[in-house]
């Protein structure tokens, strides 16, 4: 047995509605359900939420809703790993089931992607498995900006170092994340404490989407990703 989990609380400050709100024409969180369910590698789609209204259009988009949760868990400082670990005890699953966590808020994510992830869980048995992707730039060639406007070097070590002979530097894609239901209740360490293997998702297909110009730069590129097919 296999289970995703999305999470998906009712409030957003930055984006109201974030979750439920029409992305290209559908409910936002209709895009991670629709990939969770064409992965092959799920027994259940199960959505976290506290709100009526996305438990509504997340089973109108075939994931189950068996449970509303509780409010002091969807706050804006809730973190990702206890959300998952309380749908795991409201599901009352065995600890070795893997369980995968999907942003709502994933529309590029890939249904092969979610499946050969979890096939990296069981050959490679790290503790986590996340979706990460390449920095479009050498970090180590970052610049600090003060209040005034002047800018210096990071690491000015690197002044001289041409970007192709700096080695290549990954950051969480932000898309999902797999692992043992054991390992979601270990509060004792976080999701990039250790053992975390890391799944690679193009550039092109990862895009955060926290404010209102994410959000219209997202629509775009869903609009050219499309049009590509």
């Amino acid at each position: 047995m296999s289970v995703c989990v999305i999470p998906a609380r009712g409030g957003s400050k930055r984006i109201p509605g974030k979750n439920i709100r029409l992305f290209a024409g559908r409910p936002m969180i209709s895009w991670s359900i629709e990939k969770a369910k064409k992965a092959g590698c799920f027994d259940r789609v199960i959505v976290s939420t506290d709100d009526h209204k996305v438990a509504e259009i997340a089973k109108s988009g075939g994931a189950e809703v068996p449970f509303l949760r509780s409010p002091n868990l969807a706050d804006d400082f809730t973190p990702t790993k206890p959300v998952v670990a309380d749908a795991i005890d409201q599901l009352d699953v065995s600890a070795d089931t893997p369980v995968c966590c999907l942003y709502a808020t994933a529309p590029f994510v890939q249904s092969d992607e979610l499946s050969g992830a979890f096939e990296a869980l069981l050959t490679h048995a790290p503790r986590f498995v996340v979706s990460v992707t390449t920095f479009p730039f050498p970090i180590q060639r970052a610049l600090y900006r003060s209040s005034s406007g002047y800018v210096e070097m990071i690491d000015p070590e690197h002044i001289a170092t041409r970007s192709q002979d700096l080695p290549e530097t990954w950051h969480d894609a932000g898309q999902f994340y797999w692992a043992l239901a054991s390992e979601w209740k270990d509060a004792s360490v976080g999701i990039f404490s250790a053992d975390v293997y890391g799944f690679p998702i193009p550039r092109f297909r990862v895009q955060d989407i926290d404010t209102e110009e994410d959000w219209k730069r997202a629509e775009i590129l869903a609009e050219t990703i499309e049009s590509r097919r």
